[in-house]
Formats: structure tokens, sequence, C-alpha cells
């Protein structure tokens, strides 16, 4: 199905590929409209389903049956080509489409990453050789596809170890092995594809976030620190919270930068994950990530800084320009709650409590329930300890 509305000519097209997914995203094509792009959008929800704010941004709308059958979007993106010229963008800012992505941008030479550059992006190993051209410390680790050579790698640093898809999304089919039982039980039931095993690092995740322009400069950048990785959340069932910085840690903001520039992230969003060793308190990198970081940490980048990050986005896509100031006024911090755990304060009695703290707070979408939880909270304060206190009302549990 096909609707075309206002459809103008502007100085850039522009393909919001599953514009309505997450439901916070469709700022982004509020943002490009606004910066005075072509905003096109692929999707496959119905167009009356769409939400009016992103209907008025999008020139035209095609939707698709299967957005993973990869003859379905070309003969999208051909059309949108027909109709309105060469296409110079196209971004869903999903890790899940990022090899499409870059197939479509190299079908039809747009700016961004093609196929040449994905696997560096994708394949865990390869980003620990762009750590390490970095000059960043990373956990030991290597591709290992039968029990022997798993065995010899425990005999070298121990269990427990991390096993995790070598070319992989998120936190998906990754396991935390401690002994030789669950190794074999590993291997008895291992997935078909690469994995790559690496040592277990005990310590704290920080993350360093931000947006560069289309020359590589960082023009916007922050860091937050987690309660725990995403894998422990998922794995074992439990909530998350996560908080941003005000003043980084400079080790944390040198090794980001580092990253940034050995990546060669241009135009991008990135998110790229550290520990800090709970025994020598240093910084070791963990993935890259070229998009936003997930769940509502845009939304948290504009409440800690009182900037509109999407609009920002768009006028760095649009004129290469980050227009806003920004001085990381708020620590902001996100607290997820899951169903099934016996919390001390309701809903209700948790908003009351965090009364003068909480920015937002809304259901979470199914798809992303294992990571950051059924219902979210926001909140934000200069003070830090304020957050936590904060995290303690949302997060206290009966017995």
């Amino acid at each position: 199905m096909l609707v075309l509305q206002n459809a103008n000519i502007s100085v850039m097209n522009i393909i919001h590929f599953s514009p309505h997914f997450p439901d916070n995203y469709y700022l982004f094509s509020v943002g490009l409209r606004r910066a005075g792009a072509n905003v096109l959008g692929i999707g496959d929800g119905p167009y009356e389903n769409l939400r009016d704010e992103l209907k008025g941004a999008l020139s035209e709308y095609y939707k698709v049956d299967d957005m993973g059958d990869y003859e379905q979007i070309l003969r999208a993106v051909g059309h949108l080509t027909h109709r309105h010229g060469k296409m110079d963008r196209l971004d869903s800012f999903n890790e899940y489409w990022l090899d499409l992505e870059a197939k479509i941008r190299t079908d039809f030479n747009m700016f961004g990453i093609k196929t040449d550059g994905i696997d560096v992006i994708k394949r865990k190993s390869l980003m620990k050789r762009k750590f390490v051209d970095a000059g960043v410390p990373v956990a030991r680790g290597r591709v290992i596809g039968e029990m022997e050579a798993a065995k010899l790698f425990v005999s070298e640093v121990g269990y427990p170890v991390v096993a995790k898809p070598d070319r992989g999304v998120g936190a998906l089919n990754t396991y935390k092995i401690k002994n030789d039982k669950e190794l074999e039980d590993f291997f008895a039931d291992k997935p078909a594809v690469d994995y790559i095993f690496e040592e277990f690092v005990s310590g704290d995740i920080l993350s360093f976030d931000g947006l560069t322009d289309r020359d590589g400069n960082i023009v916007f950048y922050t860091g937050h620190h987690f309660m725990q990785g995403i894998m422990e959340t998922v794995n074992d069932d439990t909530h998350l919270y996560y908080y941003s910085y005000r003043e980084l840690p400079e080790d944390l903001e040198a090794a980001g930068r580092s990253a940034v520039r050995a990546f060669d992230i241009r135009e991008r969003f990135f998110h790229i994950e550290f520990f800090r060793t709970h025994k020598e308190g240093k910084i070791v990198a963990l993935e890259a990530n070229m998009r936003p970081p997930g769940g509502y940490t845009t939304d948290m980048f504009n409440y800690a800084n009182d900037i509109d990050i999407y609009q920002e986005w768009a006028n760095v896509v649009a004129r290469n320009k980050f227009e806003a100031g920004y001085s990381r006024k708020y620590h902001c911090c996100y607290i997820g709650r899951k169903h099934g755990k016996r919390y001390r304060y309701s809903h209700e009695q948790a908003l009351e409590k965090l009364y003068g703290l909480i920015v937002k707070h809304m259901p979470v979408s199914g798809v992303f329930r294992s990571a950051i939880g059924d219902y979210g909270y926001i909140i934000r304060s200069q003070d830090l300890d304020e957050i936590l206190k904060g995290i303690d009302v949302v997060h206290a549990t009966e017995g």
C-alpha cells in the first residue's frame, strides 16, 4: 500500500526505515522535516496506524509485508527513487537492520556504512582488533567452534567465560559458562553460528555515547553507568537501572574518543560499552554499537541537557551542524520494573515519592521487556544522591 502526501522537492531525500518503531523514534522523521529534508518512510505497519506527527513528517510512505525480505525493500527504494530522485540517506537507528541497510546503501550508492564496512561493526572479534588499534585494553577472547578449543581457552583464562555470537544483536543467545558441565551443555545445543569466547571481566558497565558529524567530529557526547550488563538482566530476568554522568570520568572519555577515531564513525550515533574492573579500576572495552543507545536513552539525552537530540541529529544530516549548546545540567536515570516482582511501593506510591524527580514514565514495548523491563521510570536531578534514592524507591522489593 502506498500513501502520498505533500511531496516536495527538497535538498535531501532521506528514507526513515521502520519510522514507527520504537515508539519515540518518529521524532527523527519530525526533525528531518523541520530541517528541510524530504522524508520518506518504509515500514510494515499500516499507514493509518502511524501517529499524526509521523504522517505529517513523511512525504510518502511505502508499506511492505516483510521488512526482512530484501526484494520487497529493493522495490520500495526503487519506487521512491523513481518518484523523488536519488536517495541520499537511509537509516532505522536499529542494530537489527544494520546489514540490510548497508546492502541498500551499497546498491543505491548512498552515504554511510556499506557492505564492505559492516563486518567490523557487527563481528565482535573484529571489534576487538579496532579497540586494540585504539590503544584500549580488551578482554581476552577468540572465536571457537569446538569443545577442545574451548577447554584450551578455559585453561588459559579460567572459569567463568562468556560465549556470545560473534555476529549477533545485543545480548541475545549470550551465555555465562561457569564449569565443565555447563560448557558441555552449551556445545550439545550450540546454535550453528560462530561464537566468540571471552574471559569474564568482573566490573561495572559504563558507556560512552554520542553523535558525530559528517567529518567524524564528535558533536555531542555523554556517558552512563549501568547497574549490570544486559546479559545478566536478560538471562536472570532481573530489573535494571542506568544513569548519566554530569562529569565523565577522564579515562572513560579518553577511551571513548580513541574508539570513535578507530572506528571512523561519521554522521552516526555511537554507543560504546566498557567495563571498569572491580580489582584494578581500569577501563576495558566490551563492544561498539553504531546506533543510538537502546530503550529511551535518546529521551534521556534530552532531559539531561534540555536539548532536542532528534532535531540536532537532523541538523547534522541536513547541514552538518549541531546547533544546540549542552552542559549536562542533570543526571538522568532510567529505572525499569518487571512484572512478577513484589515491589514495596505501588506504582502510585512510587510516583508520589518521586515527585520533583520524575520526568517520564511509560509501559515498555514487549520486544524490549527482557532487557529494560515491563514499565519504565525516567528521573533527573543535579544531585546523584537524589538519583540513587529514587532508584531505591522504584526497585525496593518485599522480602
